[in-house]
C-alpha cells in the first residue's frame, strides 16, 4: 500500500469537499492541489471526479428529511411530482452540453492558468451581482419554482464546464439574479448536485474503467471518505452563513487567489503543471 498515494488522496478529497459547494470552483482548485502534488496524470483526473460522490452523500445526508419525504410523496403529491421534474429538467442541460463538449473543454482548458482566469473573472461577476440593484425576489422556496425557472437555472449550471467557473457559484448566482431568494438558490443548487455530480462520476468511471484495477480502491475510497467528512461540515456551515451574509468574502478570495496563481506562474515560483 502506497502511503503517499493515500496521503494525497486524502487531501484532494478534503479539497474537493470543502469547495464544492462553495462558489470558488472544486475542480479549480483540485486542478491545483493535483499540479502542486504531481496527482495530475489520466487516473488522477478519473479520481478527481470519483470523489464528487462523496461531497454529493453529504448533501444528501443534509438534506435526507425533504428527500425522503418527496419520494414518499412522488407517486400521490402534485408538488412533489413537480419539485422531482424541476431537478429532472434542471439536469438535463448539463448531460447534453456536457456529452457534446466534454472531452474538448477537458483537453484544452484545464489548466492552472485558464483556472487562475476563471477564478478572478468569477470573483468580480459575484462582486457585480452582489452590489447591483437587488433583483425582486419572486420565489422564496425550491417549491414554488416553475419547470421554466429550473430550466434557466440548468442553463446558468452549464457555466461550470469551463474549469474556475464553480459549478454552485453559477447555480447559486444565476439563480438569485433570475429571482430566487439566496436560500432557494442556494438549496436548489445543492438538489441539482445530486443528480449531476452522481453522473458525472459513474459516467467517467464507466468511460475509463480501463485505466483502473482493485489496487486503486483504496486510494478511490479515502478520497470519498474525507470528501464526505469534509463536504458534510462545510454544507453544514454554508447554511448557517448565507442566512446572515452574502458571497462578496468568496469574491475576494477568488480575485487574490486567482492573481496568486498568475503571479507565481509568471515569476517561475511555482511550475504549475499544464
Amino acid at each position: 500500500m502506497d502511503i503517499v498515494l493515500l496521503v494525497k488522496a486524502a487531501i484532494m478529497g478534503v479539497v474537493e469537499g470543502l469547495t464544492e459547494f462553495l462558489p470558488i470552483s472544486s475542480t479549480g482548485h483540485l486542478i491545483l492541489a493535483g499540479s502542486l502534488l504531481g496527482f495530475d496524470d489520466a487516473k488522477a483526473k478519473v479520481f478527481d471526479i470519483a470523489i464528487q460522490t462523496g461531497a454529493i452523500f453529504a448533501v444528501i445526508l443534509v438534506y435526507w428529511q425533504k428527500i425522503r419525504a418527496t419520494l414518499v410523496a412522488l407517486p400521490t403529491e402534485r408538488q412533489a411530482q413537480r419539485f422531482a421534474l424541476n431537478v429532472l429538467i434542471g439536469f438535463v442541460p448539463a448531460v447534453v452540453l456536457g456529452l457534446l463538449f466534454g472531452k474538448v473543454i477537458k483537453a484544452h482548458l484545464f489548466t492552472p492558468v485558464v483556472v487562475a482566469t476563471t477564478f478572478i473573472v468569477g470573483g468580480f461577476i459575484i462582486l457585480w451581482a452582489e452590489r447591483r440593484a437587488p433583483v425582486a425576489t419572486r420565489i422564496e422556496s425550491v417549491d414554488d419554482m416553475t419547470p421554466l425557472d429550473a430550466l434557466k437555472v440548468g442553463l446558468v449550471q452549464c457555466l461550470a464546464m469551463v474549469p474556475g467557473t464553480s459549478r454552485s457559484g453559477s447555480t447559486i448566482i444565476g439563480g438569485m439574479l433570475l429571482g430566487l431568494s439566496r436560500k432557494a438558490a442556494t438549496d436548489f443548487s445543492f438538489f441539482l448536485a445530486i443528480p449531476t455530480l452522481i453522473g458525472a462520476g459513474v459516467y467517467s468511471l464507466y468511460k475509463e474503467r480501463a485505466l483502473l484495477s482493485m489496487a486503486d480502491a483504496p486510494m478511490f475510497l479515502t478520497g470519498l471518505v474525507f470528501s464526505f467528512i469534509s463536504a458534510w461540515l462545510c454544507v453544514r456551515w454554508l447554511l448557517r452563513y448565507i442566512s446572515t451574509h452574502s458571497f462578496v468574502v468568496f469574491a475576494y478570495y477568488r480575485i487574490v487567489f486567482g492573481v496568486v496563481v498568475l503571479a507565481t506562474a509568471w515569476l517561475g515560483w511555482v511550475q504549475w503543471a499544464e
